[in-house]
């Protein structure tokens, strides 16, 4: 596997960090896959997934998204997306992303988009307008609609905003975000028991310093106000009807509600008219798949939907 990292210029002039690791043999590969990471962590936790990919023929890209990792560069800057509509700019980001990919490949490489936790809404919100343009779609650790718990969420997040400014980390949403999805796992060792049940990659996690810290309140206005536009009737209508769509989770992961919430997510894209949605969950599996004790099970079985569908 070739490891290599570049940057380029995103939207609001900011300077995104990728990883990129390719097949040894340029010649070797079948597919692009862009890997689209989840809130408070970073592309880097991706290199094992990525090394399964790459002995299997894929390119993978991986951006760190504004607001984090060393695209975040200082500390003071994880957790903060900028000026402007934070999610709207990480899309452009990511449309930047994608182009660039299919430049540097061949144009009729297979690209497929992996989005995983808050990198699944990010999906989610992009297929809606560049579906046509990918071969397939994976998503992990994702849900369905929030419901009308938004709705109070984002009025704290505006008058948070508008009082401690837009850079002010958030202790209160983040409490009440994901205070509860450690109740499940009691008696807790940490306070990420809910990610993974391995507790080395928990531990890991923690001590990351790219990994696990608070938002701003704008952030949390932006990701309430994205969530409530991508599941819109309107959104989902604009969704290719032969897009395939790949869905996983753990049968214990709280922000899809130990399943309940994904299984919503899947009724809205068949009803939707996707013809091709097709889903695993994992008995005992957490937040973090890619991470848990099973993670070359499901490693493999994102290889064979991927092999399928190339």
């Amino acid at each position: 596997m070739k490891t290599e990292g570049f940057t380029f210029c995103g939207q609001g002039e900011t300077e995104i960090s990728v990883c990129k690791w390719s097949p040894d043999i340029v010649a070797d590969r079948k597919a692009a896959v862009i890997l689209v990471h989840g809130m408070a962590e970073t592309a880097a936790r991706y290199e094992r997934f990525a090394a399964a990919l790459t002995a299997a023929g894929f390119a993978v890209y991986a951006l760190d998204l504004r607001g984090h990792g060393r695209t975040a560069k200082r500390a003071e800057n994880m957790g903060y997306l900028g000026q402007g509509d934070g999610f709207e700019m990480m899309l452009g980001d990511l449309r930047h992303l994608h182009g660039m990919v299919r430049e540097e490949n061949r144009q009729d490489l297979p690209l497929f988009l992996f989005g995983h936790s808050m990198g699944s809404f990010l999906v989610q919100g992009y297929v809606s307008r560049y579906g046509k343009e990918l071969k397939g779609v994976v998503l992990s650790g994702t849900a369905g609609k929030f419901g009308w718990l938004l709705y109070p969420a984002l009025a704290i997040a505006a008058v948070e905003m508008k009082i401690r400014g837009r850079r002010a980390r958030s202790r209160l949403l983040n409490r009440i975000i994901f205070g509860g999805f450690n109740r499940q796992f009691r008696p807790n060792r940490t306070a990420f028991d809910w990610l993974t049940s391995d507790a080395a990659e928990v531990d890991r996690f923690i001590n990351d310093p790219y990994c696990g810290y608070t938002f701003s309140t704008s952030f949390f206005r932006d990701f309430f106000l994205f969530l409530l536009k991508i599941h819109t009737v309107e959104s989902l209508g604009a969704i290719p009807r032969d897009l395939p769509v790949y869905i996983f989770s753990g049968d214990r992961d709280p922000v899809g509600r130990n399943t309940k919430s994904v299984l919503q997510l899947i009724r809205m894209y068949r009803e939707a008219g996707l013809r091709d949605v097709t889903s695993t969950f994992y008995r005992g599996g957490r937040h973090e798949m890619l991470h848990e004790v099973n993670r070359e099970e499901v490693a493999n079985d994102i290889l064979c939907w991927l092999h399928e569908h190339c």
